[in-house]
């Protein structure tokens, strides 16, 4: 199974389209990296879920020691810079007017279900949320209209997003090796 799987994902980066790999083995390929990074962070990436964007880099970009460090920089960089900024957003605009904003895809359910875990479990939930799948960065308004101290965040969040694409880049290798 590992070896299928390996092989699907070589497949995958052999048939990319062109102007996708060439994008990546341009000398702008980490720069693309963390503006989609950024994106993604912000929550405004909604077309492309994010436990696919490490792997593919990583494919993309390389596997050695090096590109790996790279790649999982960026994203950590990206990420926690897109988060803050919504972080921030959610500090000075508050809840309603946050929620009013085309942009900001979360309803008020889930959002006040966040609410409850941030409430509930503070601020450690930051790191936790962004290490796990489907509630990356959910935790990132609740911080914010709680006014969470902003290096604080910035540190939790980033921990938690490098736990989380450690683990993506990690699984990615596992599966190469088998191929």
């Amino acid at each position: 199974m590992q070896a299928d799987i390996g092989a699907f994902l070589r497949n995958a980066v052999n048939e990319a389209t062109p102007v996708l790999r060439d994008v990546f083995d341009s000398e702008f390929a980490l720069l693309v990296l963390l503006g989609v990074f950024l994106l993604e962070g912000a929550m405004l990436l909604y077309f492309v879920p994010s436990e696919g964007i490490v792997p593919a880099a990583v494919l993309l970009v390389g596997t050695d020691p090096v590109d790996l460090a790279l790649v999982l920089g960026v994203a950590v960089l990206g990420a926690t810079v897109g988060q803050f900024a919504l972080f921030t957003a959610a500090k000075r605009l508050g809840r309603e007017r946050l929620l009013a904003k085309r942009w900001f895809r979360i309803d008020d359910d889930k959002l006040a279900r966040f609410d409850g875990w941030f409430d509930r479990w503070g601020p450690v939930v930051v790191p936790v949320s962004n290490s796990l799948l489907f509630t990356r960065g959910m935790l990132t308004v609740p911080a914010g209209l709680a006014e969470m101290d902003d290096r604080r965040f910035l540190a939790l969040s980033a921990l938690g997003t490098l736990s989380f694409e450690c683990l993506l880049a990690a699984v990615t290798l596992f599966l190469l090796g088998g191929a």
